[in-house]
Formats: structure tokens, C-alpha cells, sequence
């Protein structure tokens, strides 16, 4: 494939894991209630790992990724900072302000993702695609604006928003570095680039080990291990591992292989625009004509990355 080719193949890899996320996020929001944030971020981490085990046998022939250690170092931080605490904040934000609203928080990824890129990778934006950037934020900026009385989620008291927004931030900051980290150790050794489905198994494997860990410590492993009983919490958490983690992971893998980490992070953030005909269908939502054109906006922006 041409530069040209490759650079498609990621975005498009990165537009249809804001749409995995999208639906998965909805899954989460659900289990979350039902079992508690912790559970679920436990649970989901072993359910991926138990499903890209399985593929990464068939496809690729071995049960373990075969990787140096510097490459499963920087594959493992990216699993702590992106899965561990990244998604543990966002989870958070899903059950304390709703899905939409949490999702309205992964705006400020790209931002997080970009300056990393730069200060860890070395990486500049072409100025086309850093104008296509602007103009897809402005769009899901304009998106964040819409008025939230349309919305299934209800109001949100103050201090509970302000915790939500702070926990939407731990996770845009999360998701935007631990991409980041997830690049350094994909390139780390070019004559042997990680696969993304290796790539994804070993952020998932040493993320499911911090968080783990994280439950012991908590003293929280009778609550997480009692959970599993939750039939409805634990059908959610199934159907969300499978949708988010074992192919919406992979597949930002794929993005973050093949374009710059600030374009796969902004593909990666259209949740706040994608969910709007989702929140349309599950709750019976329509959106205004702000929202509409956020998300016109949001398609111009995409465009012109595309074209970049």
C-alpha cells in the first residue's frame, strides 16, 4: 500500500471504533449500575483478553504476543494509563453524568493525544489535517452545546456534574496519552512493528493486571467476584467487551498504526456526535438543528483529514 492507502486504512479504522465505542458506551452505562465501575472494568479486561487469546491463536499462530521486553514496557503503561485509569475515570463519568454527557468529555482527547505525540514521538501534523482537526472539534464543540433538556440522561445536580466532568477529564487524558505510549511501543523495534491485535493484547493483559490489583487492594475482590451473579449487569458487560475492548481496541490499533496519533485521537473522539442518532433510537431522542449542524461540521472536518 501507498502512504496514501495506509493513511485511509487508519482513519477509517479510527471512524469505525468512535462507532464501536459509541455503542458499547450505552452496554457500559447499563453493567456499570448494575455492578459498580470497578467490576466492570475488571470483568470486560478479561473477557477481551479471553476473546483476542482465541484470535490472536488462529490468526497469528501463538497464545502470547512474542515481543521484547522494552516493547511489552511500553505496551503495559499504555495499557495502566489508557484502560486502567483512562477508562476507569470514563466508566465513572458514564454512571455519575450519563453517556452522552461522558462522552461529550473524550472531546478534549485529541488535544492530550497531539501534545504527546509531539513531546514523546516527535510527530507534526500535516497544517491540512491540523485544519481538518479544527474543524471536526468545532463541530463536536457545537455538538456539546446542544441543549440538554432534549436529553433521556435528565438533569445533573452541580457537585455530582462537577465529579462527572472530572472524571471525563481522567479519561479524555487517559485515552489520549495511553495512545500515545501505544504507539512508542508498537514502533519501538521497526524491523519487527507489533501486530494490532498483539498490540491490543498486551495493553489489555497488563491493564487487567493493574486493574486487579486494584480490586485486591481496595479490598473490593468479594464485591467484584459476588458481581458475577448479576446476570443483567454481566450480559451488559459481555455484549460491551465484545463491541468496546476486543474490536474497538483492535481496531484503534489499526488507526494508530497507520496515522498520526492526533488524527487516529480526533477520528477517535466523534462519539459525542455519533451517539446522536443512537440516543435517537435507544431513548426516542431527537436532537436540534444545533446538534445537526455540529455534526455537519464534524463530517467537513473528517473530510478534510481524508484529504490531507
Amino acid at each position: 500500500m501507498n502512504k496514501l492507502d495506509v493513511g485511509v486504512v487508519g482513519e477509517s479504522a479510527a471512524i469505525t471504533t468512535s462507532f464501536l465505542w459509541t455503542i458499547s458506551s450505552l452496554f457500559f452505562t447499563s453493567a456499570g449500575k448494575k455492578i459498580g465501575v470497578l467490576s466492570v472494568n475488571a470483568y470486560r479486561t478479561v473477557i477481551a483478553i479471553a476473546l483476542l487469546a482465541a484470535t490472536h491463536l488462529i490468526l497469528l499462530g501463538t497464545l502470547i504476543p512474542p515481543a521484547n521486553s522494552g516493547q511489552w514496557f511500553w505496551m503495559g503503561l499504555s495499557g495502566i494509563v489508557g484502560l486502567g485509569i483512562g477508562d476507569s475515570g470514563l466508566f465513572a463519568a458514564y454512571i455519575t453524568i450519563g453517556p452522552r454527557r461522558a462522552v461529550l468529555m473524550m472531546a478534549l482527547a485529541p488535544i492530550f493525544a497531539a501534545a504527546g505525540a509531539y513531546l514523546i514521538l516527535g510527530e507534526t501534523i500535516p497544517g491540512l489535517a491540523l485544519v481538518g482537526i479544527t474543524i471536526t472539534l468545532i463541530g463536536v464543540v457545537v455538538v456539546i452545546l446542544e441543549s440538554e433538556d432534549r436529553i433521556a440522561e435528565g438533569g445533573v445536580a452541580g457537585s455530582r456534574k462537577t465529579y462527572g466532568v472530572l472524571f471525563g477529564l481522567v479519561g479524555a487524558i487517559g485515552q489520549g496519552v495511553g495512545l500515545v505510549l501505544a504507539k512508542k511501543g508498537i514502533y519501538l523495534n521497526p524491523t519487527a512493528v507489533l501486530n494490532p491485535i498483539s498490540a491490543t493484547m498486551m495493553r489489555l493483559l497488563l491493564g487487567a493486571v493493574f486493574i486487579w490489583t486494584l480490586v485486591v487492594l481496595a479490598g473490593k475482590m468479594p464485591d467484584t467476584l459476588g458481581s458475577a451473579r448479576n446476570r443483567e449487569g454481566m450480559k451488559n458487560t459481555i455484549a460491551a467487551s465484545f463491541v468496546g475492548p476486543y474490536l474497538g481496541i483492535t481496531l484503534s490499533m489499526v488507526a494508530v498504526t497507520f496515522t498520526e496519533t492526533g488524527i487516529a485521537q480526533t477520528l477517535l473522539s466523534l462519539m459525542p456526535v455519533m451517539i446522536i442518532p443512537v440516543v435517537w433510537i435507544v431513548y426516542g431522542q431527537r436532537t436540534n438543528l444545533r446538534g445537526i449542524l455540529g455534526a455537519i461540521i464534524a463530517v467537513v472536518g473528517i473530510a478534510i483529514i481524508f484529504l490531507s
